[in-house]
Order: structure tokens, then C-alpha cells, then sequence
């Protein structure tokens, strides 16, 4: 569909992403990645004594950087712009801590969509990171994107 025609969708769900296992090794290499080495995160042995979660849990941050390329997989599946620019994020809360070894997806709806001119359009996306198995999400984030026609 054209980019324009996002705006029709406004306020439906446009898609869930495939399932992303945030395993210890992918929670290990994000703590390298930004230095946040933070026990709860990489030491196994403590956080299984210490956590309340019973073990190490994926960093929120790591969650988070999940969104670009989740939301690259569902909605360039439906639409084809020239480029895709980050434009921010309006709201996030993280809602409930990832398990290393769980698996999330990303459950996206169109909020917004602005036509700025020149083939440009300012589009918010609702993102519900879902938890497999779980009632809570890990988040919820608002996110623009600039979308070249």
C-alpha cells in the first residue's frame, strides 16, 4: 500500500512481529554493547539467589532497541516508502522485566499519521512488546517515524 494510505488505518492494529528470544548470550552482548553490566542482568548465579525474578532479566533498554527492527519487519511488509527516518519516541513504560530465555514480539497500531508535504509523512505507531506466555507486556512505546514517499 502507499504510504499515504496509512492514514486510513489510524486507529487498527497493523500487525505482530515474529517472536525474538532474548536468550543470556543476547543480554550479555547488550551489557558489553552500552557497559550496563549491572548484576541483575549477566551474573546468573545472583540474580538466581538475589532476583526476584528467579534469574537474570534482559535489559529494558535492550527491549526497547528491539522496536526499530520489529517495526521495520511489520510494516515494511505492507508498505514500501524510499527511506524510513527515526523521528523519537513519545511515551514508554516498561511494564514487566523479560526472563532471559523468553520470547517477545511486538504488536504494532497505527496512531497517527501527519502529512508534512514533499512525499513525507510523520507516522506514530502504538508498539505493545508482548512477553510469550505472559498477561503483561514487557512495554508499551509511542514511536515516530518519518516515512519518505
Amino acid at each position: 500500500m502507499p504510504v499515504g494510505d496509512l492514514a486510513k488505518h489510524v486507529g487498527e492494529e497493523i500487525g505482530a512481529s515474529s517472536w525474538t528470544t532474548l536468550d543470556q548470550a543476547r543480554i550479555n552482548e547488550f551489557a558489553h554493547c552500552t557497559g550496563d553490566h549491572q548484576w541483575i542482568h549477566v551474573d546468573a548465579e545472583r540474580a538466581a539467589r538475589e532476583s526476584p525474578f528467579g534469574g537474570t532479566v534482559a535489559h529494558g533498554f535492550l527491549t526497547l532497541s528491539l522496536l526499530a527492527p520489529t517495526g521495520f519487519e511489520v510494516l515494511l511488509t505492507r508498505i514500501a516508502p524510499k527511506s524510513v527516518v527515526n523521528y523519537g519516541l513519545e511515551k514508554v513504560r516498561f511494564v514487566a522485566p523479560v526472563r532471559s530465555g523468553k520470547r517477545v514480539r511486538n504488536r504494532i497500531r497505527i496512531a497517527a499519521v501527519e502529512h508534512k508535504g514533499g512525499g513525507r509523512y510523520l507516522v506514530t505507531t502504538e508498539n505493545t512488546m508482548e512477553i510469550e506466555g505472559e498477561a503483561k507486556p514487557a512495554l508499551i512505546a509511542s514511536v515516530l517515524a518519518m516515512f519518505m514517499a
